[in-house]
């Protein structure tokens, strides 16, 4: 459903708010990803949860990951090739990975704030799937996660159904728009608001 809904458009719809700092994104070229998150959290320099979240989200799910480290990769390459042999639709990382070219091979889609060699350790065990924040966004378990080139969204759970229908009427009405349809509606915009001053 999400999956052919860009960012930019569901950006529009809920605001700042629910749209992740731009310091996440996208390490590889990849297609857009949408489904539901699974929330993990990760102490600086542990990895030990996300590790325990690929043998425990269902098959769709965004893996969701509040870190913030930037000093120990959260997920190698065997990781992420584990996480997508088992359906996880894509990792979206408040922290940073390791053996990207291996990642980018496998075609897993990775979001995350950068690239480090050395790994994290597995010590600290945390409750999964529970409220974190992301990105500078709160994701409950559930809430629909969107991920493209232009950066990642985060859809309430409970407002999914409406927000969907209404990305696709203005998707609709902007597929039936001229680009001189657009200008000429655009400069009467920007004028009026010009001439407010």
């Amino acid at each position: 459903m999400f999956h052919e809904i860009p960012t930019t458009t569901l950006a529009d719809i809920l605001g700042k708010q629910q749209v992740m700092d731009f310091g996440i994104r996208r390490l590889w070229s990849s297609d857009r990803v949408a489904g539901p998150a699974f929330t993990v959290r990760c102490p600086r320099g542990d990895n030990l949860m996300l590790h325990a979240a690929i043998y425990r989200a269902e098959p769709g799910a965004v893996i969701v990951v509040e870190s913030g480290d930037t000093d120990f990769a959260l997920a190698g390459g065997n990781v992420c090739a584990t996480a997508h042999q088992r359906g996880v639709e894509a990792f979206v990382l408040d922290g940073v990975i390791r053996d990207i070219g291996e990642i980018r091979e496998d075609g897993f889609p990775v979001h995350a704030r950068g690239i480090v060699p050395i790994p994290g350790v597995k010590n600290a065990v945390l409750p999964l799937n529970e409220t974190i924040t992301c990105g500078g966004v709160t994701v409950h378990p559930g809430d629909v996660v969107v991920a493209d080139e232009d950066g990642i969204v985060v859809v309430p759970q409970a407002k999914a159904d409406e927000v969907l229908v209404k990305a696709r009427q203005v998707l609709a009405r902007e597929a039936e728009e001229t680009l001189d349809q657009w200008q000429a509606r655009h400069r009467a915009t920007v004028d009026k608001l010009l001439d407010a001053e």
